[in-house]
């Protein structure tokens, strides 16, 4: 043959492969200048067919860890190794399960798990994990009751469905029944009731929860106390967001920073935003990124502090990104600051082509002809008794 490309390759590997020509097909495949998704799959399979379950699995993973196009085109390609007689491998076969589910196949995961001969607590969690991270939690609440073993994974994974889908009540719930049963919860179980409890702006809730870590001198990371000052920034409490910041113990890190810095721009708490702005170099060794740029230029820019707001922009360590512009292009739109709006809008444009930002910049020009602009629509959360109602409003 005068020249070889990848096709004439695969095609000889899949003639080893399909005879079972296991030791040839290896050594074929370890020559390839070139190697896609079918060369893969074909190895995978024919280890399979071959009962060479180790090589399979090791296969199986460093494709997983190749970033050569696995996608859910290739995913029914890797059910095949479950048809090649390898269903009682529970560790590949709670892998292929694991990626459906990741790609939101969960029609393929589901018919994974039913022809599993054996299933583990990994195997039923992933599945509940797979359900709950698409929205089903019909589908993922009824696989939790179903199953016949359950671990404090298992348990977390019902709970974080619940609080993402916004299904708070649902979410603490299950939790008062896992506390119930003396099952111990761990950061993440705490941290998705605590983001329950700030999408329901239910402060009772989420002072229950604070006392309960108290209780069971349960330490928190990060991710807790970030949670934890969501919670009360967004039931309306910040002054105890600032104790749980100073007092927690624990070393703030970007994300707490994040959070805390959004807090103080929804709460109008100019000062304190700037000055734990200005801590994260000074007293912890952070460097603001674009994310705590862009909640700096919500704090000063809802203050109408435009001035502070350009200084601030120009001691960037690096060029504003997306973030930062779509901010300061929404307070202009709010402000009716055309200058500043159109020069965002410019650099946007730059980064994001397709970006509505000349749309918006245009709408607010007319909106300032005719001398009437409105914000964008607002809500407000309030808790009356056991009860947490929304108020709408808009801001002429």
């Amino acid at each position: 043959m005068s020249a070889r490309n990848l096709y004439t390759w695969n095609k000889m590997l899949s003639g080893y492969a399909k005879m079972g020509m296991i030791n040839p097909a290896k050594k074929l495949f370890d020559k390839m200048p070139e190697k896609d998704i079918v060369s893969w799959n074909t190895m995978v399979i024919a280890f399979a067919r071959s009962g060479c379950c180790d090589e399979a699995v090791r296969f199986y993973r460093e494709l997983r860890r190749q970033s050569i196009g696995y996608n859910e085109f290739s995913l029914p390609v890797h059910g095949q190794v479950l048809i090649a007689g390898f269903t009682p491998n529970v560790v590949i076969s709670s892998s292929v399960l694991d990626a459906y589910a990741k790609f939101g196949e969960m029609g393929y995961s589901r018919r994974v798990f039913d022809d599993m001969s054996a299933r583990d607590v990994l195997a039923w969690t992933t599945l509940v994990s797979g359900y709950a991270k698409w929205g089903d939690m019909h589908s993922a609440s009824e696989m939790f009751d179903r199953m016949p073993e359950k671990n404090p994974v298992s348990w977390t994974a019902l709970i974080a469905g619940y609080a993402r889908n916004g299904l708070g009540y649902e979410a603490l719930e299950l939790f008062t029944k896992m506390m119930m049963l003396q099952i111990k919860p761990d950061q993440f179980t705490f941290s998705s009731c605590l983001c329950a409890c700030a999408s329901l702006a239910s402060l009772k809730h989420g002072k229950q929860m604070h006392a309960c870590l108290i209780r069971n001198n349960f330490r928190p990371n990060t991710i807790v106390v970030s949670s934890l000052i969501d919670m009360y920034s967004k039931c309306g409490s910040l002054e105890i967001g600032k104790w749980v910041f100073n007092l927690m113990g624990v070393k703030p890190d970007r994300t707490t920073f994040v959070v805390t810095l959004n807090a103080c721009s929804h709460s109008g708490l100019v000062q304190e935003g700037l000055k734990l702005f200005n801590s994260m170099t000074c007293d912890h060794c952070i460097i603001p990124d674009q994310d705590h740029y862009a909640c700096l230029v919500d704090i000063l820019g809802r203050a109408g502090r435009f001035d502070e707001l350009m200084e601030q922009l120009e001691k960037m360590p690096c060029k504003p990104g997306d973030r930062v512009l779509n901010a300061l292009l929404g307070l202009c739109q709010i402000h009716g600051n055309i200058e500043s709006g159109r020069k965002a809008a410019e650099h946007l444009i730059e980064l994001e082509p397709r970006s509505s930002a000349a749309y918006l910049v245009e709408k607010l020009r007319k909106l300032m002809d005719e001398r009437h602009f409105m914000k964008e629509r607002a809500v407000s959360w309030i808790e009356i008794g056991k009860e947490v109602h929304a108020k709408f409003h808009c801001i002429r």
